[in-house]
């Protein structure tokens, strides 16, 4: 039986001559160097791109794989174009280290920017346990050195470390004030793009994404239509939610 694959979580396309568009939406994940969804692939197509002089990064994503996401922070970065970042809803967990790579990043006002320690699940002996918190110590301030990068005298590794240990979901102002934006831009109607299994991930998902998310995913399994959809909406709206 063939494996389906699964669709990818990013989209780029040339504007013009000198401009090119990426879109990041979704979970990033790893499935391995020869699937469609991995960072290899990312690279080749960032290459086809050509020689592009700008890139517009949109960002809406809950996080995933945080070797994938450092493969592509580090694509990003070696890019001779100016990378725009624009977080459109969401950039949290590694998806704010690929946001790192932005030469100018800029956050609507009603945008989140969530960062925390990185984890991983694993089945092993004591040996394996130990080795892998020292991988996770490495991987941690791998993270903390690239923020640093970006946030400049704004932000200094204690303050840091403490937001990354309380899984910080930081607005866009917060995020100006510690220096991991450069601007904040006018609201924006897009929904944050998270799901069932990236919640129960996180311990201080704001109240507002999680009714959202919840009620979204419900309207997807009855089979709502889009009017149905709307009007859960604006029910969440009322309730300030």
């Amino acid at each position: 039986m063939a494996t389906k694959k699964k669709n990818k979580y990013w989209n780029m396309k040339i504007l013009n001559d000198s401009t090119a568009e990426i879109t990041l939406y979704g979970s990033i994940t790893g499935e391995g160097w020869f699937s469609e969804s991995s960072s290899k692939v990312f690279q080749s197509e960032l290459k086809s791109l050509g020689d592009v002089s700008s890139i517009d990064l949109y960002i809406n994503s809950p996080g995933g794989d945080v070797f994938e996401g450092q493969a592509i922070h580090s694509m990003l970065k070696r890019h001779k174009a100016k990378i725009n970042v624009y977080v459109d809803a969401l950039a949290g967990s590694i998806a704010s280290v690929i946001a790192m790579a932005g030469d100018n990043i800029t956050m609507p006002s009603n945008a989140m920017m969530m960062i925390h320690n990185p984890y991983m699940g694993m089945v092993g002996n004591a040996t394996e346990f130990r080795k892998a918190a020292d991988d996770l110590d490495k991987i941690t301030e791998s993270i903390v050195s690239t923020y640093l990068d970006k946030a400049g005298d704004k932000l200094d590794d204690v303050t840091l470390h403490q937001l990354l240990d309380e899984e910080t979901w930081l607005t866009a102002d917060e995020a100006l004030h510690y220096g991991l934006i450069d601007e904040v831009s006018e609201s924006k109607d897009v929904a944050a793009c998270i799901d069932h299994q990236i919640l129960a991930h996180f311990k201080h998902v704001p109240g507002k994404i999680v009714a959202k998310t919840v009620a979204e995913n419900s309207a997807e399994e009855a089979g709502l239509d889009e009017l149905q959809k709307q009007k859960i909406d604006m029910k969440l709206e009322l309730l300030n939610l």
